[in-house]
């Protein structure tokens, strides 16, 4: 149990809001209030976070509970938020990646604290997200040091790491679209491609999950620019030459993605010393003419 129990709400029972309301209940902290338009999700929500019940209005969670949850899509939390009436002793979190506490100005001017709470993990379904979340950065921002505390034990309380966050929060969830929302597009590229050597999309992504599970379990082992391999790395322009002309001809448009990821990187390969000079100048040349 948390050493200072503070009492949950939820509103918006999706899938963070349900994986973060049922991680946290079963971390020991009493959700006692969730509210969501649908009846249908609330209700399996419900029913699945120990100790919560279904709330006839958003207003009602905030009413009930110490600490509220505002786990609805970004471009409604602000809106929402300012529907609300809130009052000192409330607090206000919202679990965008992307949005400043700015979202939640009409709380704060009420009297209430504002936080964020932000895992940095892909939450694709609710069975990934529980399994997911432990282990996961998260980010914390809070209007006031106690409620920054109270967001981290929350975060520590599922097997999170949390940190605070105090940059450009833009830039830091580019980076976060970056690593994972864009692999997803990378890794669509690359499956795409065995439809040109006789297998289908699907057949492709297995063959090809096995080599990017030791790929990042190599940059954990190892790091950048160590984990680096491949042609880039070596300086093998030639490999690099018949890869960007057997894309030209299937795919030009993955063939100028291709030839502007050699270019990016190029300074991880001479950073881990596997690429000399010569050979960088030549690679340079080669890709200033694609």
């Amino acid at each position: 149990m948390p050493s200072e129990t503070l009492c949950l709400g939820f509103v918006g029972p999706g899938t963070v809001g349900t994986a973060l309301a049922r991680s946290l209940a079963s971390a020991g902290y009493p959700v006692v209030s969730i509210f969501g338009r649908n009846a249908e999700r609330l209700g399996r929500t419900v029913e699945s976070v120990r100790g919560a019940r279904a709330a006839e209005s958003a207003q009602a969670v905030v009413d009930a509970a110490d600490v509220i949850f505002l786990t609805v899509p970004d471009d409604a939390i602000r809106p929402l938020a300012d529907d609300l009436a809130w009052r000192p002793g409330k607090t206000a979190v919202h679990c965008s990646g992307a949005a400043s506490l700015d979202l939640l100005e009409t709380a704060r001017q009420q009297g209430a604290e504002v936080g964020a709470f932000h895992p940095l993990q892909t939450l694709a379904s609710l069975e990934q997200a529980m399994r997911n979340l432990p282990g996961s950065a998260v980010a914390i921002e809070a209007s006031d040091p106690t409620l920054e505390e109270a967001l981290a034990q929350m975060a520590w309380a599922l097997g999170g790491r949390p940190f605070l966050l105090h940059g450009d929060k833009a830039l830091y969830h580019a980076s976060a679209v970056l690593a994972c929302n864009y692999l997803v597009t990378l890794l669509d590229a690359a499956a795409g491609l065995w439809a040109e050597i006789g297998f289908t999309k699907e057949e492709g992504l297995k063959a090809l999950l096995p080599l990017v599970r030791g790929t990042i379990e190599n940059l954990d082992a190892i790091g950048l620019p160590s984990a680096l391999t491949g042609p880039v790395s070596r300086g093998d322009v030639g490999t690099i030459n018949r890869n960007i002309a057997a894309l030209s001809e299937h795919d030009p448009k993955t063939a100028a993605l291709y030839v502007e990821l050699a270019r990016r990187t190029i300074p991880i390969a001479r950073a881990k010393g596997t690429l000399s000079e010569t050979a960088e100048k030549r690679l340079q040349e080669y890709l200033e003419g694609r």
